[in-house]
């Protein structure tokens, strides 16, 4: 709606796009007919001032003619006095070249009316020309808007008449499949349009589907494809979502960003993309590419027309990057070379420490023996240095023992020894009693 205020009266009304278009091409119209009305008036007062000015100078011209004329006759006169014959001559001549620039003044007068009328003329056929001309652009850019309108809508027809075939075929389609046979059939047409290409544009890619399921959980499909040494360029994990319209409960696109994240971290995979067909209404993901990074790292949600464009973009933006993965390849060569030498080094060390601390138990168990077998030597050594003081103490009591020793306190003894003293004396003479003197 239009807001429209009268220039007169002040007050102000609201009119319809179509009123508002409809006063304005009036408007427009009027305009252009007193624009041109004004250029006709204009070219009309250019023409009578044009046609006065001409006048003006022709009548200026013709009284300059007549007294020069007169001047002329009035010479010719004087010289009449002096002669009838020069007379005649002279007025002959006179009026001859009178008539003559007569003739010239008249045709000069005639020939500015005649270029008057033809600037005039002129001056009205260029606004006239100019005239038809907007009318004929005005007419040409109605007719050509007209055209484009209807060949809009004959477009727009076309269009929605193909639209609302694939509708009632993609509907007539499900209703004769399951919803796994839904599901199976997006893949098989991923799967055809990438087989379609495999040669022309990826003829060292990997792409089938995934059927690892050991961590629990597993994709659809994995593409990986490969430089000419071997190197990885890119890898993707791809699911693939759809349903029947006839589905009681309704999935959404976010109900499997999660365990499709898991699967690619699992898989090794560096980018993840979910080949969807639900939410068919949503204008989002019917416009074209939509980059959920901002939920889960290096994810996109596409629909089947995308699922080739998708991965010819990734692929030539990894190629770019494929110079830095192979010197990354390369670092990551030579670390790996750095940690295998570091690992038997750490595996020798390991085993010569196994082996320092085997030797040392041995040697501080052997340490120990001797230890123990000295202080067990240590103590036989004690036992006969003490035995051989025994030995000793025992010899020195043995030598110490004399027949008054060991008659001392027993007379019967004495009595006995005594009995015998004489023999033994003659025997051996003197010889007990030396020991016993040196004994005591």
């Amino acid at each position: 709606m239009h807001e429209i205020k009268c220039p007169h009266c002040g007050k102000a009304f609201t009119v319809d796009e179509a009123g508002y278009a409809e006063i304005l091409k009036q408007v427009r119209d009027a305009e252009f007919e007193r624009q041109l009305h004004e250029r006709l008036e204009l070219a009309e007062q250019d023409k009578a001032n044009a046609l006065e000015l001409a006048g003006e100078r022709a009548a200026g011209d013709l009284q300059r003619a007549e007294a020069a004329k007169d001047a002329e006759i009035q010479a010719l006169r004087a010289k009449v006095d002096a002669g009838e014959a020069a007379r005649q001559l002279a007025v002959s001549e006179a009026r001859a070249a009178l008539e003559k620039e007569l003739t010239e003044l008249r045709a000069r007068v005639s020939g500015a009316e005649l270029a008057q009328k033809l600037a005039v003329s002129e001056a009205v056929g260029a606004v006239e020309k100019q005239r038809d001309e907007l009318r004929n652009g005005l007419d040409r850019a109605a007719l050509e808007k007209e055209l484009a309108e209807k060949s809009m809508q004959e477009r727009f027809a076309v269009q929605l008449k193909d639209r609302d075939d694939q509708i009632e075929r993609l509907r007539d389609l499900k209703a004769r499949l399951s919803t796994k046979m839904i599901g199976e059939t997006l893949e098989l047409h991923c799967e055809n349009t990438f087989n379609q290409f495999r040669a022309m544009a990826f003829p060292n890619a990997y792409f089938e589907k995934d059927n690892d399921a050991r961590t629990g959980s597993k994709g659809d499909y994995i593409f990986r494809d490969f430089d000419a040494t071997g190197i990885e360029v890119v890898s993707i994990m791809f699911e693939m979502k759809n349903e029947a319209d006839e589905t009681a409960t309704k999935h959404k696109n976010t109900d499997f960003l999660k365990e499709l994240d898991k699967d690619r971290r699992e898989k090794g995979c560096e980018y993840a993309v979910l080949v969807s067909l639900l939410e068919p209404e949503s204008e989002l993901y019917n416009a074209g590419i939509v980059d959920v990074s901002h939920l889960y790292p290096k994810m996109y949600v596409i629909r089947p027309q995308f699922f080739l464009p998708l991965i010819t973009l990734l692929r030539n933006a990894a190629l770019n990057a494929l110079q830095y993965k192979a010197e990354l390849e390369q670092v990551r060569a030579q670390n790996i070379d750095i940690t295998h030498f570091e690992d038997h080094l750490e595996t020798f060390k390991d085993a010569f420490g196994r082996n320092y601390d085997l030797a040392s138990r041995q040697f501080q168990e052997a340490i120990k023996r001797i230890d123990t077998s000295i202080a067990e030597m240590q103590k036989v050594k004690d036992n006969l240095l003490k035995s051989e003081n025994n030995l000793r103490l025992a010899n020195d009591k043995a030598q110490g023992v004399t027949i008054k020793r060991l008659t001392r306190g027993n007379p019967t003894m004495q009595a006995r020894f005594a009995e015998l003293e004489p023999s033994t004396s003659a025997a051996v003479p003197s010889a007990p009693d030396q020991k016993e003197n040196s004994d005591t």
